[in-house]
């Protein structure tokens, strides 16, 4: 039996699942705020996993990834601990907004100070009492208010133990990722911790193709790290991901209203037309066309955009064909037409 598992004054003792509640600074009205934290405390040692949610409090699909997850029977054969913060910018969730009061990215303010600006204390609760207590990472997150991103994950697979988990995760493109200054992906390296960076769908907006693969994908990688018990029966064998050897961005070279002609998860050729501005005034029409050969793993969804805005983002990839097949077949297994919600949400995740 593990020893208890202790978050702020609270102490967990193994086989428990105790929700708590750590303080946050108050709000200007006086208003108490905290910051909610799910604990489960297996009985048997094993990994210590964080999963978070809403490091840029507009970003919700990974709250409602996280509310499902905890819903999952399997948890009750858990080894090891799982910590999951389903709101970490409280503050900006209030707001709709991406930021915190003070203006500042917090994924940029990591790993913060005691004595700081408030979205840097905040950075600072998070790194001394979650991931300074765990071993491993997850980190849920969309695209940026009116963007879409396919369901992909971003980590340093140069490290041999992140690359493994994301390969694990179950979605067709992993992003090889360089660390950002400030962000919490290079303040969890700076501790020897590694950490996966689930992207999907939009700001504001829920996915359920996106919610469903990160629900599926983080109990893969649980799987994986042996605190869940394996699937005792693979009616079809695991696709093997994708890695994009790079990216780049398409931006607009007029201003308009924007028409997609190629959707996200598209596989596009270089110079392909793959959306149309037009200009509503003089009746003129803009071609876009893609910069180099691959899937487009983000776009704009505004209509309306200005001369050097970020239209399109496309990944390259070795066998471009190959990781369009893999893509769609990502999306028909977690389609809610094609698939019964219960599919997900309470029984064994499909295997791919």
């Amino acid at each position: 039996m593990q020893a208890p598992f202790t978050l702020g004054d609270t102490q967990i003792a193994p086989r428990s699942r105790v929700l708590v509640e750590l303080p946050l600074p108050r709000l200007y009205t006086q208003s108490m705020l905290s910051l909610p934290v799910h604990v489960l405390h297996g009985v048997r040692e094993g990994p210590r996993l964080f999963v978070c949610a809403a490091v840029h409090g507009d970003e919700l699909n990974g709250t409602e990834i996280i509310r499902r997850l905890l819903k999952q029977p399997v948890l009750k054969q858990l080894r090891g601990t799982l910590v999951a913060i389903p709101i970490v910018n409280v503050y900006g969730l209030l707001h709709l907004s991406r930021y915190l009061p003070d203006r500042r990215d917090l994924n940029r303010l990591f790993p913060g100070s005691e004595k700081g600006s408030l979205t840097a204390r905040v950075a600072h609760l998070f790194m001394q009492e979650i991931v300074g207590k765990c071993t491993h990472g997850i980190d849920l997150h969309t695209a940026a208010i009116h963007r879409n991103n396919l369901p992909q994950i971003r980590a340093n697979l140069d490290d041999e133990e992140t690359a493994r988990l994301a390969k694990a995760f179950g979605v067709p493109v992993l992003i090889n990722a360089m660390l950002r200054d400030g962000s919490l992906r290079e303040a969890a390296a700076a501790c020897g911790i590694p950490m996966l960076l689930y992207e999907a769908g939009e700001a504001l907006r829920f996915n359920e193709i996106a919610i469903r693969a990160g629900v599926y994908g983080i109990l893969n990688v649980m799987r994986t790290m042996q605190m869940l018990p394996a699937v005792k029966s693979r009616k079809r064998a695991h696709a093997e991901p994708f890695v994009a050897r790079s990216s780049t961005w398409v931006r607009a070279s007029a201003s308009g209203l924007f028409r997609k002609v190629s959707s996200l998860g598209s596989r596009v050729k270089k110079g392909e037309v793959i959306g149309l501005i037009d200009a509503p005034f003089t009746g003129q029409e803009t071609e876009v066309t893609a910069a180099a050969s691959g899937i487009i793993i983000g776009c704009a969804e505004l209509p309306l955009v200005n001369e050097g805005e970020a239209l399109f983002h496309i990944a390259r990839f070795e066998d471009v064909r190959e990781v369009a097949q893999h893509v769609e077949s990502m999306q028909s297994l977690h389609d809610p037409d094609e698939n019964s919600p219960s599919v997900l949400i309470h029984s064994e995740p499909p295997i791919v």
